[in-house]
């Protein structure tokens, strides 16, 4: 019996087929491009596997009330072409099995609470820092949900007072996203994370207080066990550990009740959170 899984994100969406880490039989990288190509693409993968159903964790935002008509839609997003796309149903309809789907964040939240580094905790936050920024997590061994899903990438922060950069948030400008996005770290540099050059510093310590500055105040408002930091952006050396000293910092001395060290942590999946929540979704539907 296998499961299937999607993780759609800004730039690429990772399909895999299996029950969990030790057991993937078959993956594909698709390109994000327009949404009939992408979804199709996804479909023909999984043409001829045989999945009892299939768990979806995907960029948003989403409608994920299950008595809305709109349920499974992309809503507000700003990625072009996709406002109003009917992932759940479209996938549903070509791949002929029950499906449940999620945000990327939350997907990865279940996937690092199953396998990962979020095993054997009631609650805890995934935040994922790329392209975007974004965050979920679960609360007694649910998704975070309310009048909708939780955007913590749209929190807004003090700027750094040597900051010069506006801020690229079509919404907030100089929101958590707007300012320490991966889109936006090339934009204020000149050139990507992962090439900075002479930048590398002085945008590492730019970057870890932005997400340190988050992170306390994700603290103080939800009182996590932990918080699992992934995302591209993370790869950056030394940067969780700056954004842990500048979590604390930004605490002031307050005792959150637990130690940095294990507190703000890497994926214990890596890479593969999302499309293991996304197969985590899956079985619990079988």
């Amino acid at each position: 019996m296998a499961y299937g899984g999607v993780e759609g994100g800004g730039t690429k969406f990772v399909c895999a087929v299996g029950t969990g880490p030790d057991d993937l039989s078959a993956t594909t990288t698709i390109e994000t491009s327009d949404p009939g190509t992408t979804l199709e693409r996804v479909a023909v993968f999984f043409a001829g596997k045989d999945i009892e159903a299939l768990g979806i964790a995907t960029f948003g935002p989403l409608d994920l009330d299950p008595a809305s008509p709109g349920y499974g839609r992309v809503t507000a997003s700003t990625k072009p072409g996709w406002e109003g796309v009917d992932v759940a149903g479209s996938l549903a309809a070509s791949v002929g099995v029950a499906t449940a789907i999620e945000t990327d964040v939350n997907g990865a939240a279940i996937g690092e609470g199953r396998w990962g580094a979020g095993t054997g905790l009631d609650t805890f936050l995934y935040v994922t820092v790329g392209t975007g920024i974004g965050g979920g997590g679960l609360v007694n061994g649910v998704p975070m949900h309310g009048l909708n899903h939780p955007e913590m990438g749209h929190m807004r922060i003090p700027r750094h007072p040597e900051d010069p950069y506006p801020g690229g948030c079509s919404y907030h400008g100089d929101c958590l996203e707007g300012l320490a996005a991966g889109t936006h770290i090339a934009e204020r540099w000149g050139r990507p994370a992962e090439n900075l050059g002479e930048h590398f510093e002085p945008a590492r310590e730019l970057e870890a207080y932005y997400l340190g500055t988050a992170m306390a105040n994700l603290t103080v408002v939800i009182s996590p066990r932990r918080i699992v930091l992934g995302g591209g952006v993370m790869g950056m050396p030394g940067l969780l550990e700056a954004t842990r000293s500048r979590m604390l910092e930004s605490l002031a001395g307050y005792d959150f009740g637990g130690d940095a060290s294990d507190y703000l942590v890497a994926p214990g999946l890596g890479a593969r959170s999302g499309v293991l929540g996304a197969i985590a979704m899956a079985t619990d539907l079988g």
